[in-house]
């Protein structure tokens, strides 16, 4: 009874006071100082109007309705014709001082005429009268136009009737009418205003456009917390990005800097200006002072509910504010004006004079489901407080990585690229030795007289030049290149630490060995989408390996780039500094190859083409035991120094008009040819896993073999011969018959297990495979199988094709009994020390039968077709070969030698190529003793046997 007996009202009052300190707490978070000094003198004021109005008598009610009504109107009619445009829409009036928004006067207007017009009960006249007079200022504002605002000012009126008991069958027509108008709405929306209705009805809305307020909403209630990020020293570069955060979405800027705790208290404290306005039409006297009260309890409800619905994506954004939250003199007084009327009807119900008779039928004049009303409202009110809970706890770390995603920018700083050393040590790819030093915008104080005369002074330029390159920047670039020092500069500009400077590597990679190492090392570019897929996190621009080594071991070379990063506005101009990571420098890699030996191999490869006027040739050598490889020389090469970045165009051009083989093909391991005799040593292993001939037979062979109607030649004619003897004279007739014996499976078999017709696993990209034909597959390359296939197998011709390095890899895997896998790069890191793991040698299920085949091979090399070796410091094992290659030019023979040393412990197999170089013996013989020679030096004083 106390409580319904006290003519004040603290509760309404202390809720419109701690609505007015939040926006206050809110506006000084997002630095609007100025703006919240004027929240509280409009508050000020407003609380002096609102002491005011709460003395109002109800008699005067009416009267003070229709003024506020005839203010409103004729503010509304004046907009179009003085009013101040914004968004394409007129909605304020600028006296000078102050302006002023009528709208909020309209709801105001609209909530005290209804009133008094329907306070006398419902006749069909005062509900047509309601309608017209309410029908002026609804018009008025759509056409400013303010169709958010028009929509409440309808909703208000609707209020109002269903407040007034008015019957729901003069209603229903009228929520009819309002449902089939709305796809008519469509048609008076300014643009921006569709885009707000289409964020809403769709979720894939660019974010970057139509979607930003949406987004940013997000993003501040989820990244808000309990406690808000107010206190984050970043949190006006934070704020800058959530649009109207002052006004429309001052909810979601609220829980932003203060957290859901402060965001909770507005909910709380509208909810009580709710409910206190509810209690007061219910100890209202009057009909008409119950539902000005239940009204303007209905208005704050229906704001609060917009404005926090829009902020959270529920309803789309309106321009809806919170009154007495949000800033907004004119709805801040308009706020204040309806709190005194409230309290003015409270005060009148509670304090009647004695002799003031008890309303009869109170019950009867109290507002239709006003205490349902304020449930519901209340109600949506809890439950949009719950799904902001639910974003933050849900997405919370999303949404907040998303928005310092968005406030920063980060400069890449490249990492200087490790090298690439030879098994001695010596460089074979580095860096240049220059650097780029860039100045951030607005980082660095170009007004700055002494920053800037030490920057150029550290750069070698004067004062005036860096002003002058400094002022040629592009508008919006983050940073402005202003010169390229050396590495003495480098560090110097480096401890200088002058703020905003960045020094990186220059990038550019240089090769000292050229066209020797071309098609080993490869060369670096600027990553493309491949790249990009490759490494899925490579920035825009990276440099990477894009062909050999480089592009093999990439990732051990290219480090780690490093950032500086900026916090920037969302009109993206630099206004902090963020978080720096320095680039860690890529690790060297150390190779296994020998510089000398590689430069020999090349340069007597290059004379072996030169002179048999053969077209490509291909050397390699490789240490037997382990795969390590020593030497891959391959002729024609090219200059990768002129693939940059950024590339020489005029020498690339040339480079591709150069006739002949492509000299970026490694033809080491990319060139496959038929292999010709070489590959009879493979054929007697399959004999020695099959014995279908005893190595110690004697079978005719003379100068051809017919065989079914074809006649199939020697190279030379010849007499009776056993396996060692046909190995070492290299008698085609001989491993015709073997073959023939053996058939094209049982030699494929053997073959495949040899390496023949697959990759060898070599570390270098791109390696051909090579062909291994059988009647099962040579339909693959279009070919036929013919009964004298089976005979070309057996010499290494028809539809065998191998490289160089499957030569190597088989001659070794006879000669040691196992099998190796190719490697170039033996151990990287700061030091390159830390060894890259090597395969294990395979060993081959028929290694112990294998002695024949080399007895064979070194018979071959002591006295026999590769018989040159023989006066070598070591004993060496060999295979030589002539095959015939349609794609090679002059005759069409390819010149192969393959060889191993020592005989009995074998250490390095050397296997050469040249295409169209004829005679392997005699052409590619020459440069197989050279690499032996050099990897076996010859004792001092000690004369070759001749």
């Amino acid at each position: 009874m106390a409580e319904r007996r006290r003519e004040s009202d603290p509760w309404i009052v202390t809720a419109a006071v701690a609505l007015v300190i939040l926006g206050v707490l809110n506006l000084l978070s997002i630095g609007m100082t100025a703006n919240a000094v004027r929240h509280a003198l409009f508050a000020a004021a407003g609380l002096a109007l609102m002491w005011w109005f709460s003395r109002l008598r109800m008699g005067d009610l009416r009267a003070f309705g229709w003024a506020v009504f005839t203010v409103a109107t004729v503010m509304l009619a004046a907009v179009p014709l003085a009013g101040v445009a914004t968004k394409g829409a007129q909605r304020w009036l600028d006296f000078g001082v102050f302006t002023v928004q009528p709208s909020e006067l309209a709801k105001l207007g609209l909530i005290l005429v209804p009133a008094g017009i329907l306070a006398g009960g419902f006749t069909f006249g005062r509900f047509v009268a309601a309608l017209s007079i309410a029908g002026v200022p609804v018009a008025l504002v759509a056409l400013q136009p303010d169709l958010s605002t028009a929509v409440v000012l309808v909703a208000t009126v609707m209020v109002m009737l269903i407040l007034a008991r008015v019957p729901l069958l003069p209603l229903l027509p009228l929520f009819a009418v309002g449902i089939a108008s709305l796809p008519l709405a469509v048609l008076f929306l300014r643009p921006y205003q569709l885009e707000r209705v289409q964020v809403f009805l769709s979720s894939s809305a660019d974010p970057s456009g139509a979607g930003w307020a949406a987004l940013q909403a997000d993003i501040a209630i989820g990244s808000g917390g309990w406690w808000g990020l107010a206190r984050d020293p970043l949190y006006d570069v934070r704020a800058d990005y959530l649009p109207e955060a002052e006004h429309d979405l001052a909810f979601a800027s609220l829980v932003y800097g203060w957290g859901l705790f402060a965001g909770l208290a507005v909910v709380v404290a509208t909810s009580v200006i709710v409910w206190r306005a509810v209690l007061a039409s219910r100890a209202a006297r009057t009909r008409e002072a119950a539902l000005v009260a239940a009204g303007i309890g209905g208005l704050f409800g229906i704001h609060a509910l917009v404005s926090v619905g829009a902020s959270l994506s529920l309803l789309p954004h309106t321009g809806m504010p919170i009154p007495l939250f949000s800033y907004g003199g004119t709805a801040a007084l308009a706020g204040f004006v309806g709190v005194g009327l409230v309290l003015a009807v409270r005060r009148d119900g509670v304090a009647r004079p004695l002799w003031a008779p008890e309303p009869k039928r109170r019950r009867h004049h109290r507002p239709r489901a006003v205490s349902a009303g304020a449930m519901t409202v209340t109600a949506s009110l809890v439950v949009m407080s719950v799904i902001a809970w639910q974003l933050q706890h849900d997405r919370g770390p999303e949404l907040r990585a998303m928005g310092e995603a968005q406030m920063m920018r980060c400069i890449r700083l490249p990492a200087e690229r490790g090298l690439i050393l030879d098994r001695n040590g010596v460089p074979l790819a580095v860096n240049v030795a220059e650097y780029a030093v860039a100045v951030v915008s607005r980082m660095f104080d170009e007004n700055d007289a002494g920053s800037r005369g030490r920057l150029a002074a550290l750069l070698g330029s004067s004062p005036d030049e860096l002003t002058e390159v400094l002022r040629g920047r592009g508008e919006g670039e983050p940073q402005v290149a202003v010169g390229r020092v050396t590495p003495d500069q480098a560090r110097r500009i480096i401890d200088a630490r002058l703020p905003g400077v960045l020094v990186v590597p220059s990038g550019r990679r240089s090769y000292p060995y050229g066209a020797m190492l071309a098609s080993v090392l490869g060369h670096v570019g600027v990553a493309d989408q491949q790249d990009m897929e490759r490494w899925p996190h490579l920035a825009l621009g990276s440099r990477v390996g894009k062909a050999g080594l480089e592009k093999q071991y990439d990732a051990l070379l290219r480090g780690s780039d490093g950032k500086q990063c900026t916090f920037v506005d969302p009109a993206g101009r630099p206004v902090a500094t963020g978080e720096r990571v320095d680039p860690m420098r890529g690790h060297d890699l150390r190779l296994n190859l020998d510089i000398g030996l590689q430069d020999l191999a090349t340069t007597a490869l290059t004379e072996a083409v030169r002179t048999s006027r053969g077209d490509l040739g291909a050397a390699i050598v490789m240490d037997a035991r382990t795969g390590a490889v020593l030497a891959l020389a391959s002729v024609p090469g090219v200059d990768n120094n002129v693939y940059g970045p950024p590339a020489d165009v005029v020498a690339l051009a040339a480079q591709a008009q150069t006739p002949g083989p492509s000299p970026l093909v490694n033809n080491v391991t990319q060139t496959a040819v038929p292999p010709g005799s070489t590959f009879k040593i493979v054929v007697a292993a399959a004999n020695a896993n099959s014995e279908v001939l005893a190595p110690d037979a004697v079978i005719d062979t003379g100068a051809a073999y017919t065989y079914g109607g074809h006649t199939f030649r020697n190279w030379q004619p010849m007499g009776p011969h056993n396996l060692l003897q046909a190995i070492q004279r290299s008698d085609n007739v001989y491993f015709y018959k073997l073959g023939e014996l053996l058939g094209p499976e049982r030699m494929a078999d053997v073959a495949g297990q040899l390496g023949a017709g697959r990759r060898s696993g070599i570390d270098l990209p791109g390696e051909a495979e090579g062909f291994l034909g059988t009647p099962a597959n040579v339909g693959s390359i279009g070919a036929t199988w013919y009964p004298g296939s089976t005979l070309l197998m057996g010499i290494g011709q028809g539809t065998v094709s191998a490289t160089p390095l499957q030569v190597a890899r088989w001659t070794a895997g006879i000669a040691t009994g196992s099998m190796v896998t190719p490697q170039l790069a033996a151990a990287y890191g700061p030091t390159a020390e830390i060894p890259i793991p090597t395969a294990q040698p395979l060993r081959l299920p028929f290694a112990d039968r294998l002695d024949p085949v080399r007895a064979g091979m070194r018979a071959s090399a002591s006295a026999g077709t590769a018989g040159q070796l023989a006066d070598l410091p070591v004993p060496a094992a060999a295979k030589t070969g002539t095959a015939e290659d349609p794609s090679a030019p002059g005759e069409g023979l390819n010149a192969w030698f393959s060889a191993i040393a020592p005989f009995e412990a074998p250490e390095i197999v050397v296997s050469v190529l040249v295409r169209g170089g004829g005679f392997g013996s005699a052409t590619s013989g020459p440069v197989v003793k050279k690499l032996l020679e050099r990897y076996f030096p010859r004792p001092p004083g000690v004369v070759p046997n001749r």
